[in-house]
């Protein structure tokens, strides 16, 4: 298979042809593990490769599962794999090697993926941009090499956008998928907090705000993906919400009466939105009112916003005190002010010496969202945002060589409309609608109701057959024919 016809295929559509034996398992991994080694390197996508294993992955490989024997790239969040080393964006946990697979990693592998590397994050996954030392460098913007991808899943949304791969996995704990969707004009879906496992090592990702899903360049691709990830575990702390039998089924339908849609155009504390976001905002309005649904400017939930981020930065910080210390319990000493970057040396330094009654006042913040948000949206079935409040940033405009809580609240003033959905446990897709003047692309995003990720993909669809992007790529990257 020449790439140029690998990359004309989403996921199902290469999947399809392996079924009907017009392409090879091989010649699927060939394509990728070429493209990750041209494009890929090209900004810095990727880590932790590992192309022998993919390799010999593929020529092994049965077809199984939805996608068969498609080629597929883990973010390198610590999700549990035996086969590929996670560094989690640290020079701390450099190449860390897990005994047992996740539960999720074991659904990817049965749903037909075979992962041959990881995507690159920033240190500890903790911000939204991808910049981490041990990187070697910052991970770049496919459309910009100026401007960030994104974080955390920052390799992942970029390594979709260039085409190495239909579908990649990421994990969202205040917009982490979102945002780099929304940096790289590629689909991500937040699902529900409890749809998609995170054991068995553990249940829960910083107090319940993370979640993992994967994104994907078409919306298809990502409900056919849910299909086959979602579901409880047994000791999950968490109810998976209710779900259709299949997503994938579910989103060609037509809803049975005109959505009524919340739009925001401003955000809490008059953090103030680009005119390229509200564009982005307003291009969604005129395609939604053209489907026929009711879009509505609607007031904000009356949230202490200042507060909620005060509580995302404790929270984070108990859980860098946890990790580290977890993991030096288990290694030995280590020297941390050589290996962690000054953000998050300093997140492990607060973390140390919090109290735990601000730990447990952080959590009953984030339940408090939940209930606020939930109530809200007894008026209307879906909210329309930007998924940022400002155009992809510049490289190195949101630095890790700051003190945590001035970092945070940086990068909360970027994903204002992101983490209180995290919060929430609701779920939330950026949908690449929009491209500035520039060839920036902008995403918005679609809220649903807690359980109704068929609702937000079903919307999302429809806005894909209105105003379709996935033959939207970057600029040319030199690539083998």
């Amino acid at each position: 298979m020449r790439i140029t016809e690998y990359e004309k295929h989403d996921g199902l559509g290469l999947a399809k042809l392996l079924r009907t034996e017009e392409v090879s398992p091989v010649e699927l991994m060939d394509c990728a593990i070429s493209l990750a080694a041209d494009r890929g390197q090209a900004v810095n996508a990727l880590c932790n490769q590992d192309y022998d294993l993919g390799r010999r992955l593929a020529a092994g490989a049965e077809l199984k599962g939805t996608f068969g024997a498609m080629p597929f790239l883990l973010k390198d969040s610590g999700l549990a794999s035996t086969q590929l080393a996670s560094d989690v964006g640290s020079r701390l946990f450099a190449g860390m090697k897990a005994k047992v697979d996740s539960t999720l990693n074991t659904r990817f592998v049965a749903d037909g993926f075979l992962s041959f590397a990881r995507t690159t994050v920033p240190e500890f996954c903790m911000a939204p941009t991808t910049e981490a030392v041990q990187n070697g460098g910052p991970t770049l913007n496919p459309w910009d090499r100026t401007r960030s991808p994104g974080g955390s899943s920052g390799g992942a949304a970029a390594a979709v956008a260039l085409g190495i791969v239909p579908v990649a996995h990421g994990s969202d704990g205040g917009g982490s998928i979102r945002i780099p969707a929304s940096c790289c004009g590629v689909f991500g879906l937040k699902p529900s907090r409890g749809l998609v496992p995170h054991g068995p090592a553990r249940g829960e990702g910083w107090g319940g705000l993370a979640v993992d899903g994967v994104l994907s360049r078409t919306v298809r691709d990502t409900a056919a993906a849910l299909d086959g990830i979602a579901g409880m575990e047994l000791g999950q702390p968490y109810a998976a919400p209710e779900r259709p039998d299949s997503y994938l089924e579910y989103i060609d339908g037509e809803f049975d009466r005109p959505l009524r849609i919340a739009k925001w155009t401003q955000a809490w504390n008059d953090i103030d939105v680009a005119p390229e976001c509200l564009d982005a905002v307003a291009a969604a309005e005129r395609h939604l009112a053209a489907l026929g649904h009711e879009v509505i400017e609607a007031p904000l939930p009356q949230l202490k916003y200042d507060a909620f981020v005060d509580a995302i930065i404790d929270v984070m910080a108990a859980s860098v005190a946890m990790t580290v210390n977890g993991y030096v319990r288990l290694v030995g000493p280590k020297d941390l002010p050589s290996l962690l970057e000054p953000a998050i040396l300093h997140a492990y330094r607060l973390g140390e010496e919090m109290h735990a009654e601000t730990y447990a006042l952080a959590i009953n913040r984030f339940h408090s969202v939940a209930r606020l948000m939930e109530t809200y949206l007894a008026d209307y079935d879906v909210i329309l945002t930007p998924t940022l409040t400002q155009p992809p940033v510049k490289l190195g405009e949101i630095s890790m060589n700051d003190d945590f809580r001035s970092f945070r609240k940086r990068a909360g003033r970027y994903t204002t409309f992101l983490a209180v959905i995290n919060a929430s446990g609701q779920p939330a897709a950026s949908v690449p609608l929009h491209w500035t003047e520039g060839n920036l692309p902008i995403g918005v995003q679609l809220v649903g109701r807690f359980g109704a990720e068929a609702t937000v993909l079903r919307l999302s669809t429809q806005l894909e057959g209105i105003a379709p992007w996935r033959d939207r790529r970057p600029p040319a990257v030199a690539s083998p024919h």
